[in-house]
């Protein structure tokens, strides 16, 4: 059972407290999007890294490679966020449109699916007529209604602009770490260790980090998802240093 502080927990559900959370929960967050565009960013730059790496290649193939696969898949990546997005903004407004029209053309309908919706939840007799009056009293309360209750749609509106946004920002500012020591060699090729050791270590962080941050959307303490992500990030690094190995071995 979650051990909770009674104390903290009653804190959080004062009037104050409970206005301010609703008020933030309702708007939308992009947060999600930053955290595993940086996931997305980090493991598949690396595992780039790793490949040519492994093909024993110059630092400036892996530079050229690497930042090809930075923007080209960071692109791809916040493509797809904006156009799922979008779609998702689509097909809330078709159906809002569609309760709206069926409230219009069959209102004694609509309002006794809300008195079945209410009626499951355990309301009955007077006080159910009453939630059924107040709720179809209100046209925009009806139609918000029948979207989260009988089609399971969060009123939440998020821009498909920004998710993309957000997601390509963290792809480039995260997935750019494993690339920066192959980079500083490239100006100063004395460095006295490995690009690669250092891209490993860098980008070892970076995982930690982004795995940590993601625990806030799921119920996981934050070390162990920075170490399942920092697990899954290195063994997409390692594939792709095995790959790379074998197939410098053919080309060799």
């Amino acid at each position: 059972m979650m051990n909770l502080d009674r104390q903290k927990i009653a804190d959080e559900h004062s009037i104050d407290q409970i206005r301010d959370r609703l008020n933030v929960e309702n708007k939308p967050d992009y947060l999600a999007d930053f955290v595993y565009g940086a996931i997305d960013g980090t493991v598949t730059t690396f595992a780039v890294v790793s490949g040519v790496a492994g093909a024993d290649l110059s630092s400036s193939i892996v530079i050229i490679l690497g930042f090809a696969n930075l923007i080209g898949d960071g692109f791809s990546m916040a493509a797809s966020n904006f156009l799922g997005t979008r779609t998702d903004m689509q097909l809330h407004e078709k159906a809002k449109a569609r309760e709206a029209a069926e409230i219009d053309a069959y209102p004694e309908g609509e309002r006794e699916e809300i008195r079945q919706i209410f009626a499951a939840k355990g309301f009955e007799g007077q006080q159910l007529e009453q939630v059924v009056d107040t709720i179809t009293a209100n046209r925009k309360v009806w139609i918000e209604t029948m979207l989260t209750e009988e089609m399971g749609l969060s009123l939440t509106r998020r821009s498909p602009l920004r998710a993309a946004s957000a997601t390509m920002t963290a792809f480039l500012a995260v997935g750019l770490i494993p690339l920066m020591p192959f980079v500083a060699e490239y100006f100063s090729p004395t460095m006295e260790i490995s690009p690669y050791t250092q891209s490993s270590l860098m980008t070892a962080i970076a995982f930690f980090a982004v795995g940590a941050a993601k625990s806030r959307f799921v119920d996981q303490r934050w070390y162990w998802s920075g170490l399942e992500t920092l697990s899954v990030g290195g063994a997409a690094a390692v594939l792709a240093y095995v790959v790379g190995m074998a197939l410098g071995n053919i080309a060799g």
